[in-house]
């Protein structure tokens, strides 16, 4: 084996601490581009908007907006429906009233994820059809403790002018048959967006 003499060992040496300058060089562009990818998507300044609209969930009837499409065995005989999942397409609008104006539609899936009390973990999109926000879309993933009066969900997403959102919206009861299952609920959304 022969051994480096001191010129080698001398430019060994240059090509070791040259690629490690250049590393760091590196490392320090990524630090930086990780640090303002923020700015660099180009989204702008944080906004503050809070939204108000009624969900109108309806199982029953000829043209239900939510349907069950899966459920477990024990889901009949469950007194709190344990293992049903629905998926719905429920329409949102301005006032409680199903006539009055369409603002969005909520479409997703909610699951009956309480054995003990009535829980829904719910996985939505609000999509807006109407006005500034037309278009645009609010992703709520959470758990729904729907027999509570108020309840409160988080918003973890958004699409169009709604990208990288966060926020939480507040769900009131307004209607509820218990009977059919069908129910208008209240929503009013906090959003923080770009």
């Amino acid at each position: 084996m022969k051994t480096l003499g001191r010129t080698e060992k001398t430019l060994a040496l240059a090509i070791l601490l040259f690629f490690f300058a250049a590393t760091l060089v590196q490392c320090k562009k990524e630090e930086e581009s990780l640090v303002n990818w923020r700015e660099n998507l180009g989204l702008g300044k944080e906004k503050v908007s809070r939204l108000h609209f009624f969900f109108h969930d309806t199982l029953s009837g000829k043209n239900p907006t939510a349907v069950t499409i899966a459920q477990a065995a024990m889901t009949k005989t469950s007194p709190t429906r344990f293992g049903a999942v629905n998926m719905a397409d429920d329409p949102l609008t301005e006032g409680p009233e199903l006539t009055s104006k369409l603002v969005g539609r909520a479409q997703g899936f909610y699951a009956s994820a309480g054995q003990q009390e009535v829980c829904l973990l719910m996985a939505m999109s609000y999509l807006l059809t109407e006005g500034k926000y037309k278009g645009s879309s609010l992703s709520i993933l959470g758990r729904n403790h729907a027999l509570d009066p108020v309840r409160e969900l988080p918003v973890i997403g958004g699409s169009g002018l709604f990208r990288l959102a966060r926020g939480y919206a507040v769900a009131k009861t307004h209607w509820f048959n218990i009977t059919s299952g069908d129910a208008i609920v209240e929503y009013h959304a906090t959003v923080i967006h770009y």
